[in-house]
């Protein structure tokens, strides 16, 4: 649908997202073939014969590949147009994401260059989490949510999967043994794979790219479920503060 065709033009109706659209985009992509698109972290990676497009979603964009005639709505900021009449259309109601282009290896771009491995690559294992917290006093919640350790676990799937493992998300990462991180990253496989297959977790405004709410959220263990019965032991869920957000567990479940 998108990979093999041909850049018609390049559309900026608001160029101040969170880093401003270069104002020579356009003239630089238009008439460049799409050769791949791929994602790193948080990050889809936009493959062109003469470079890449580095497009960011914030905490509440989206984007969708329309027919050309499609309506405005409020916040489309951005379209790529394709030679075969449909665009890829970027809304962004916060402003938060953005669109950036490198002409050489993206994954050497600054923003990339020192992300750590995907939760879900081999690479990411028990192992791997307890060498990258040896020496670590920073809370294991915290820790998940380091980019430079483990990109994609995000506050929900954090909260979910110290559930799982049973780890209370106030210990100290750098005190967990060896097979209690091998749990952990099992949790952490688990929790985004049943996510993935249930369409992700709607809160408040999100929705998939075909409009459909995501459903994980019925199956949330701790994740604002404050002052509720734990499902597995009726215990009241706890809700603290580690570094501004918010994390939600089970006192006698997670030790």
């Amino acid at each position: 649908m998108v990979e093999g065709r041909r850049i018609a033009a390049l559309v900026v109706r608001e160029p101040r997202l969170r880093w401003p659209v270069p104002p020579k985009l356009a003239g630089e992509i238009a008439g460049q073939s799409v050769c791949g698109v791929r994602r790193r972290a948080k990050y889809l990676l936009i493959d062109l014969e003469r470079g890449s497009l580095i497009l960011h979603l914030g905490m509440s964009g989206s984007v969708r590949v329309v027919p050309s005639d499609t309506p405005l709505i409020d916040h489309d900021h951005i379209d790529i147009e394709l030679d075969s009449g449909l665009l890829l259309r970027f809304n962004d109601p916060r402003r938060f994401g953005s669109l950036l282009w490198t002409n050489t290896d993206p994954l050497a771009h600054p923003l990339l260059r020192r992300l750590a491995p995907e939760p879900l690559d081999a690479t990411f294992d028990g192992q791997y989490l307890h060498r990258a917290s040896r020496g670590r006093r920073v809370a294991i919640k915290q820790l998940l949510m380091n980019s430079h350790v483990v990109v994609g676990v995000g506050n929900i799937y954090a909260s979910e999967a110290l559930f799982r493992a049973r780890i209370d998300p106030r210990r100290a990462a750098g005190r967990l043994s060896l097979a209690r991180m091998m749990r952990l990253a099992r949790a952490i496989k688990s929790v985004l794979t049943t996510a993935i297959r249930v369409g992700g977790t709607t809160l408040r405004d999100y929705a998939s790219v075909d409009g459909r709410p995501g459903y994980f959220r019925q199956r949330l263990y701790v994740y604002e479920r404050a002052g509720k019965p734990c499902r597995v032991c009726r215990t009241s869920i706890r809700q603290i503060t580690q570094g501004q957000r918010s994390t939600y567990f089970c006192p006698r479940c997670q030790r």
